[in-house]
């Protein structure tokens, strides 16, 4: 449901973010001018380094043995040079020597030590005494260390290492600022989602006009939980209301507040709810609430974990909001199943949106706002793209675009054409082309059979969806495929669409079966399939002839996951029957596509020739080839619609 192209589709707008990062100019700044003041400081430890400390008693005897040719003396201290070095008494290396040294005048001080100087004509450099005190030298000693740290937490504040975010403040609140600047985001941004929208909309006018609702003693939702399979746009569309009410918006994911350490969490939501209250009217989104919204439980040994003491504290802060705050928490997750009753009981969460996938119509929405910028030939037409792409979320229709083009560009085009497309949609569905396998010629024909079977009892049978193309070309796990595209949004489907459905998938075994008279391991995908469509036709829809109309498992089917959790509730003999209900209807839908398949015989050759031949053929061709006329889908309008 996503329709953002550019800045701001997965992070943040340019200029919003209120921290930037340094440039490598500023460091090298900073640098020089750490270099100029601790320069004087480090050449003073590099001349004291040089020099050696001796006794007093050894700079007698060398200054009488006439090896001293200056002398540097301030205050007590006495530094110089020897005319030859002197060897070091405690090397073990006899080649060692120094030829600067400093010792200090004793106490008693040495009345003769000037005339001695004199007398061996040694040139005399006199300094004035330092005059600090014991705390200026501790100040002196501190200060490099001191203008290091502070150079050093500066650059990594900068970096993004410290300040709010970083390591400086380890609890404190970690959520993103966007204000609304030119690049907002609103609803025109967002293709498709109508129903979302309209219920959104009672939020933006709260957020507008707070006082509209409160003088007839309403109140506004405080918490609005949008619920949907991953890639709809969830997070866009809460960026859209802050951007049609014009107010900050805090964005922050669930992971973002749980820590290893006990209380961290909880601090962080402290912190985020006192600066959203700061700065209200406005938005705080938390993506993936699943992560720290779980449901709670006692751990082992009877004590809670840093994930519920985060839970609990979240709780509190959503319950306390005062009618005049003006605070308004959106979150988003795909998960609502696991999710604590606490959050969503009203008052909190009080407000579920189901962000469903794009329907046909939104698809075409979709790809329209994501083509722009990509130069597309006149045989594109994004509606029978949108039709051919069922099921695709927001984010896969931008991904689809995204990899046409690049195959485009890959085959040095300057326009994406209706084939960059199409193989696009190959990648995505069943994965790479694989070029360099290495298929016998029998294994071949095998395949061209088996997918002329599944194309052969698809275009015979009444009521299955039409055939988009056939192919023979290894992709991804799969050795061929046999695409069918719906002619319109189904949300009910009869039972005679089910079993036909089953047939086709069952007819790449059947041609098999009637070519070759083989059983072959390529129809695992397609046995598996049927399985479980024929579980759920007994299990769930009351479709089994011996169990009569009743649902007989209580089975929590997650959409968003894309699998099933059973939990049978139900005897064994029942189970038995279930299972005799299922072998019966595969069975069923086994024959049926060998009696097809035995009755459109030629159909099946000339199928199968062609595959061999062009490696691809279209549904317009397998129909000709079979020489039947498909026709559309019975539906009755009289009929309304009910609750599936």
């Amino acid at each position: 449901m996503d329709g953002r192209t550019g800045p701001g589709r997965q992070g943040q707008d340019p200029g919003e973010n209120p921290q930037k990062p340094t440039s490598h100019w500023t460091i090298i700044l900073w640098l020089f001018i750490l270099f100029i003041l601790l320069g004087p400081w480090i050449s003073s430890l590099l001349s004291t380094g040089k020099a050696t400390q001796i006794s007093y008693t050894d700079f007698r005897s060398q200054l009488e043995a006439g090896n001293v040719q200056k002398v540097t003396v301030q205050g007590e201290k006495i530094s110089g040079q020897f005319k030859k070095p002197v060897p070091e008494p405690t090397a073990t290396n006899t080649t060692a020597a120094y030829a600067e040294f400093f010792t200090y005048l004793p106490s008693f001080g040495d009345p003769q030590l000037f005339a001695l100087l004199q007398a061996q004509k040694v040139d005399v450099v006199t300094l004035p005494k330092k005059d600090v005190s014991w705390w200026g030298e501790i100040l002196s000693g501190l200060l490099p260390f001191l203008i290091l740290i502070g150079v050093g937490a500066f650059l990594l504040r900068r970096r993004g290492l410290g300040g709010p975010q970083g390591i400086f403040s380890f609890a404190s609140n970690r959520a993103h600022l966007y204000q609304q600047g030119k690049e907002r985001t609103t609803f025109q941004d967002v293709a498709g989602a109508h129903g979302a929208k309209i219920e959104l909309q009672e939020i933006i006018e709260y957020l507008r006009d707070p006082a509209r609702i409160q003088r007839l003693g309403g109140k506004a939702p405080k918490g609005v939980l949008l619920v949907g399979p991953p890639g709809t746009g969830k997070t866009l569309l809460a960026r859209a209301v802050a951007g049609e009410a014009n107010v900050p918006f805090l964005s922050i994911t669930g992971s973002d507040f749980v820590e290893m350490f006990v209380g961290v969490g909880a601090s962080r939501v402290r912190s985020m709810f006192a600066e959203a209250k700061k700065m209200a009217p406005v938005i705080v989104f938390i993506d993936e609430l699943d992560s720290v919204g779980h449901k709670r439980g006692i751990s082992i040994g009877g004590g809670q974990d840093e994930r519920e003491h985060t839970l609990n504290q979240l709780l509190s802060e959503m319950d306390g909001f005062e009618l005049n705050e003006h605070v308004v928490v959106m979150a988003a997750t795909n998960r609502p199943d696991v999710l604590d009753a606490a959050l969503l009981r009203p008052g909190r969460f009080d407000r579920h949106i189901t962000v469903d996938l794009p329907s046909l119509k939104d698809r075409v929405e979709i790809l329209k706002i994501h083509a722009r910028g990509k130069p597309l030939s006149d045989g594109v037409d994004l509606e029978d793209v949108a039709r051919g792409t069922p099921g695709f979320s927001g984010a896969d229709l931008e991904n689809l675009l995204n990899e046409a083009a690049i195959l485009a560009a890959r085959r040095n085009k300057d326009r994406i054409d209706p084939k960059d497309i199409d193989d696009a949609i190959d990648t995505l569905l069943m994965g790479l082309e694989r070029e360099n396998m290495a298929v016998t010629s029998q294994e071949r024909r095998l395949v061209a059979y088996h997918e002329g079977g599944h194309a052969v009892v698809a275009a015979v049978l009444p009521n299955t969806d039409p055939i988009h193309k056939v192919t023979i070309v290894p992709r991804g796990q799969a050795m061929g495929v046999t695409q069918q595209v719906p002619e319109r949004e189904t949300y009910i489907y009869p039972k005679e669409y089910l079993l036909n459905r089953m047939a086709v998938m069952m007819g790449g075994r059947a041609a098999e079966q009637v070519v070759a008279g083989l059983v072959t391991s390529g129809a695992a995908s397609d046995l598996r399939q049927a399985t479980a469509l024929a579980r759920r036709m007994v299990l769930q829809w009351g479709m089994g002839e011996s169990l009569g109309e009743m649902a007989i498992a209580d089975s929590q089917e997650n959409a968003y996951l894309g699998y099933a959790i059973q939990r049978p509730e139900y005897s064994e003999e029942t189970a038995k029957e279930v299972d005799e209900e299922i072998k019966k209807i595969l069975k069923q839908a086994y024959n049926r596509a060998v009696e097809v398949l035995q009755e459109h015989r030629d159909g099946l050759d000339r199928v199968a020739q062609d595959l061999l031949e062009k490696e691809e053929v279209t549904g317009k061709e397998v129909m000709e080839l079979v020489g039947v006329k498909k026709l559309p889908l019975a539906v009755d309008e009289s009929v309304p619609q009910g609750e599936s």
